[in-house]
């Protein structure tokens, strides 16, 4: 059983790290203060496209607050507490279906990627020279009859994860089991591959800093533009939504 499985948030913030928590240190460790100052039984959530080694080494780095729920590889895994204990549930959903050999096998006939090296294989991701191989692998994938998610972002970053995977299912999965019914819930985002979390049907803030693809999500009463950049922009989004 999970550690926090009898642990319920009734405020809980869900962040990804490069570009929207991390880049500015100062208004990092204000939000983050403020947060767990004035926000009763708070959840603090990372979900970021670094693999687990590489997370691990930006909070150490960055001297940030250890998250109650990290959540790595492009939502493909959910690790719980200070002790990194998987998720089995959401583990063995990502693991069903799930053909990793097949997919870089199919890539390597495609011109224009290079494989991006990962420890592991929960997801499988490429750099890719513009939108074009990236939509050739997308196409090819589903010729196959392979079951994926495809994320494309930053106009070069392809990431296949297992089907059902992604930050958005991954955060809509936490809320339904680690936060209680009606959690002032906040996703902040500032790329591409924090779309899903951004539309997962929870407030959301796409920092002032964003790239400009995040930007071109339809306007929605659920989703606020900061002006402000990174942990600032996401601070005038919990004020947005929930107030001082």
């Amino acid at each position: 059983m999970n550690k926090l499985s009898n642990r319920y948030f009734a405020n809980m913030l869900a962040t990804d790290l490069d570009g929207t928590l991390v880049g500015d240190d100062d208004a990092c460790e204000y939000l983050l203060s403020w947060m767990s100052r004035e926000l009763r039984h708070f959840g603090l959530v990372y979900i970021t496209g670094r693999h687990l080694a590489s997370a691990h080494e930006l909070i150490t780095e960055k001297s940030l607050t250890w998250p109650d729920l990290l959540v790595s590889d492009v939502g493909t895994q959910i690790h719980i507490g200070p002790d990194l204990e998987l998720d089995e549930i959401w583990q063995q959903k990502m693991n069903a279906d799930w053909q990793p050999t097949r997919i870089k096998q199919v890539a390597e006939t495609i011109h224009g990627l290079r494989p991006q090296e990962l420890p592991i294989d929960c997801r499988v991701s490429f750099f890719a020279d513009g939108s074009v191989p990236a939509q050739q692998l997308k196409n090819r994938l589903i010729e196959q009859g392979l079951n994926f998610t495809y994320i494309f972002s930053s106009d070069r970053d392809v990431d296949i994860l297992p089907a059902g995977g992604g930050k958005g299912e991954a955060l809509k999965y936490i809320a339904a089991n680690y936060a209680v019914e009606g959690a002032a819930i906040l996703a902040a985002g500032d790329s591409g591959n924090d779309s899903s979390m951004l539309t997962a049907g929870f407030p959301g803030v796409i920092v002032g800093n964003a790239q400009p693809e995040l930007r071109q999500l339809p306007a929605s009463h659920m989703i606020y533009r900061a002006d402000r950049s990174y942990a600032a922009g996401i601070l005038e989004g919990w004020q947005h939504f929930y107030g001082q």
